[in-house]
């Protein structure tokens, strides 16, 4: 395997779009149940820990541009190739293909659930999951930049759910939200990883980063798309604590959801419809991107071909689907990712980080040039 990725120009595509891919990477249907989950952890202060999770967030970011810079075109499967040699590298890389796949299944499942939960209780999951990643093999197969435009249009077109949340402001009870930090520094980053898995997908600039243009801007763009996502997962768990009570919010599954109850349309009684409905706006960005990096791998790694890996992982994915019959099933492998997302996502990257430097001061010492 070549450590460098040096991608024909038709498949390239501009800085300025990694702002939207890394947006829609991070917003996905975790952002429906964010508040409930951080406010477990932090209670009223949960807003905080949203914010401290964008910092941390921007600063991991910054450290991975900086790892990618240091080999100008490449991605991670390259860089583990170069540092830990071709036996030890695949091992890492088939971590990374497994996790992108496990992602992928994860935000397939949790939206099945919700359709199911509000719209479709009847549907079997395995019509809903085929359906899917029908959609999802299309996109994919069309390749990079096809993937890159269904995140840009994704963002588009489902802009206008952001409005949507004025509604529940009008009804917020601002007394909710005080005192201020009465939560523990523990507490506090408890609520930090328990977001891990929800602001996920930054760490896709990792793999898409040879296929940029124009590369010295990626940071000030990747930094705009996560500043923007940190802004609206800051937005609706505000939001969501002041409308509901403390009890309410706790035993409130989907409280991003639930808030669409009260909005009211001429001709349209359950808006939530709508809002679950057009929500596959939404994930679909996600999970064509984590599967488009879970295929390139195989062909990457193995030599496989790309187009037989997005065969051979929606078949495992559909299978997968069939295996799990409950919530809390679903929650527990929800929770065995968030856990390896926190480690595979911010804990690794930084240790890379220093890994690199270290092995590249070295060379320097010795005269070798990098």
């Amino acid at each position: 395997m070549e450590i460098k990725v040096n991608p024909k120009e038709r498949l390239m595509f501009n800085a300025f779009l990694m702002m939207f891919v890394l947006h829609t990477a991070q917003t996905g249907v975790g952002i429906a149940g964010l508040p409930r989950i951080i406010f477990m952890e932090a209670k009223k202060d949960a807003w905080i820990s949203v914010i401290l999770a964008g910092i941390l967030v921007s600063i991991v970011l910054f450290l991975m541009i900086k790892i990618l810079e240091t080999y100008e075109s490449a991605d991670l499967y390259g860089i583990h190739m170069d540092l830990y040699g071709n036996w030890i590298s695949k091992v890492f890389n088939i971590l990374y293909i497994g996790f992108y796949l496990s992602v992928t299944y994860v935000i397939l499942m949790n939206y099945i659930e919700m359709v199911q939960a509000w719209i479709f209780p009847k549907m079997p999951t395995w019509l809903l999951m085929g359906l899917l990643l029908f959609l999802l093999v299309y996109g994919v197969m069309g390749g990079i930049r096809v993937v890159v435009g269904i995140a840009f249009l994704g963002l588009i077109l489902a802009f206008w759910l952001l409005f949507m949340i004025y509604t529940p402001i009008k009804f917020m009870d601002f007394n909710h939200l005080q005192p201020v930090l009465t939560s523990s520094p523990k507490e506090l980053l408890m609520g930090v990883y328990k977001s891990s898995f929800t602001i996920i997908g930054f760490d896709l600039v990792l793999f898409l980063y040879p296929y940029v243009k124009e590369k010295k801007k990626v940071l000030k763009y990747a930094l705009i798309g996560t500043g923007y996502s940190t802004f609206l997962f800051t937005l609706v768990t505000v939001v969501c604590i002041g409308f509901f009570s403390e009890d309410a919010l706790l035993k409130t599954i989907w409280p991003v959801l639930s808030m669409f109850k009260i909005l009211r349309i001429p001709n349209l009684e359950r808006f939530e419809f709508i809002a679950v409905s057009f929500w596959m706006m939404v994930i679909l960005p996600n999970i064509c991107l984590y599967f488009w990096v879970a295929s390139r791998g195989m062909k990457r790694v193995f030599r496989f071909s790309q187009k037989k890996a997005i065969y051979l992982f929606a078949i495992l994915l559909w299978v997968f689907s069939l295996f799990v019959k409950d919530r809390m099933t679903m929650n527990t492998i929800t929770d065995k990712v968030g856990s390896a997302s926190f480690i595979l996502t911010f804990v690794y990257p930084s240790f890379l980080f220093v890994l690199i430097k270290l092995k590249y001061l070295g060379k320097k010492k010795k005269g070798v040039g990098i």
